[in-house]
């Protein structure tokens, strides 16, 4: 099986792949101190714990002490198997077309062949994670940029450190967008807010690009205000892997 492995800012999450099935998927709490070696021992762990023999391994991280710790851990533990590990010079086939393409994270480089690849385009991905991020991409199957906003926790966690009568609330759909109490007013920001958020923001590249094929809604915190945003025609939650697998197999096809 193949072993994909997406280090993000707060999670990593890893999948296991037979062909283009997923079997296996978890997801942990990224570390970026952790050394290779407890990194080997977690990965090891949840491997064994499902009895899964990986014959290759594809990966990315927007993390750069992880990537560091991640890559000698591939090497000590996993030296013996095929590896790719997205960076630049690597094989993607998604061109990038913008001002500097070294700046582009590689999961949003694999979001964007991902998401051609399954829906077409034009397309935008919509990551919504620690940052909500949306990835743009051509009809061509470029990657044209984007935009960045703050995460829902940041922003949440940035107003109660900031504002004395105001705290950290479960982020869940209120019962009416007018609140009746503390929890209720945080929770309606956080929920209509955000999907207010993103719907204007994929309105207005909307404008720009045409009509888009698909708007794909990803990351770890889609599902908090993914029932509210009218523009999200589809929900991927494992689109980078998916994209890490994609990339695997053409850098294997012309090994």
């Amino acid at each position: 099986m193949l072993l994909c492995i997406d280090i993000g800012n707060t999670n990593t999450v890893l999948a296991t792949f037979e062909g283009d099935k997923i079997v296996h998927h978890w997801r942990i709490k990224t570390d970026a101190r952790a050394t290779a070696d407890e990194m080997g021992l977690l990965y090891r762990g949840l491997l064994a714990g499902d009895a899964v023999e990986i014959t290759g391994v594809a990966a990315c991280s927007t993390v750069p002490a992880a990537l560091r710790s991640l890559r000698t851990m591939l090497g000590r533990y996993y030296g013996h198997l095929p590896t790719v590990i997205v960076e630049p010079g690597v094989k993607t086939g998604v061109q990038l077309a913008i001002d500097n393409p070294k700046e582009v994270g590689a999961d949003r480089v694999v979001n964007t062949l991902a998401a051609f690849t399954l829906y077409g385009g034009p397309s935008i991905v919509v990551d919504i994670g620690t940052t909500t991020t949306f990835d743009v991409i051509s009809a061509r199957g470029e990657f044209l940029g984007g935009a960045f906003t703050p995460g829902i926790e940041i922003s949440f966690d940035a107003l109660a450190a900031r504002a004395a009568q105001l705290r950290k609330v479960e982020p869940a759909r209120p019962r009416s967008v007018i609140g009746k109490n503390t929890v209720e007013c945080l929770q309606s920001g956080m929920y209509f807010g955000y999907a207010g958020l993103i719907d204007r923001i994929v309105e207005r590249m909307a404008e720009e690009l045409g009509p888009l094929r698909a708007v794909i809604a990803t990351g770890g915190l889609a599902p908090v205000v993914l029932g509210e945003c009218r523009s999200v025609t589809g929900h991927e939650p494992m689109i980078t892997l998916i994209g890490l697998r994609m990339v695997y197999e053409k850098n294997m096809a012309s090994a």
